[in-house]
């Protein structure tokens, strides 16, 4: 795989994002504009603010007063108090020890198929939701290359071998593995080629999507 620079920056401190009351309100204020598909012209025009002041309130630059929260407030037809619902949001992080995923059947899931969810955080402000799972195949277990859902998947071999397809593409995984693809082809293990197999299976899409 070539080595194109990837645009996100994992370590990159976000200038404290959920401590920074001034990037919460900016990042509100923005949201509410574009929900009311207003350029930062247009609300310069309804406040009477200038457009290089919004640019700095939007961008997290200056703190705006009370006074200019009312202004904005009575532009964008938004309680004072949402501006601030960012910077009080909690962020959620679910920890399953080892051993501990809730065992779980996902809807086309064949006979012996072991299903254990490693954690689920549901609607968040991400705009996706992402269901890392550990699946286990045994002696018992079905082959099948028919499933198919919404958005993308990420299987990363533990143990064994299996034989996956994806569309009409088939790949031996080994321990160490991973295959990337779009959730909506079917795909699914064709062939059990070294059993007991293990491995961990993480699906996103976007919330309100049938996974």
């Amino acid at each position: 795989m070539g080595a194109s620079k990837l645009s996100q920056d994992p370590h990159k401190l976000r200038e404290n994002r959920e401590k920074n009351l001034e990037t919460a309100i900016g990042r509100a204020v923005r949201e509410f504009r574009h929900a009311r598909n207003m350029t930062v012209a247009d609300l310069a025009e309804a406040t009477g603010l200038s457009v290089g002041m919004l640019s700095k309130i939007e961008n997290g630059v200056t703190s705006p007063s009370l006074t200019t929260l009312q202004v904005l407030s009575a532009a964008l037809s938004a309680p004072v108090t949402a501006f601030f619902r960012r910077f009080e949001e909690r962020r959620e992080a679910v920890h399953v020890k080892a051993g501990e995923g809730v065992e779980t059947e996902r809807a086309g899931t064949r006979a012996g198929h072991q299903y254990n969810l490693l954690g689920h955080l549901g609607a968040n402000n991400s705009g996706v939701v992402v269901e890392p799972y550990l699946i286990t195949l045994s002696e018992e277990s079905d082959t099948f290359e028919t499933f198919q859902h919404d958005g993308v998947e990420l299987l990363y071999i533990l143990e064994g071998e299996v034989g996956y397809r994806h569309g009409d593409q088939s790949f031996h995984l080994r321990p160490g593995d991973s295959l990337f693809f779009d959730a909506d082809a079917p795909h699914g293990p064709d062939e059990l080629i070294r059993l007991p197999i293990r491995y961990l299976s993480v699906i996103s899409y976007p919330q309100g999507g049938a996974s």
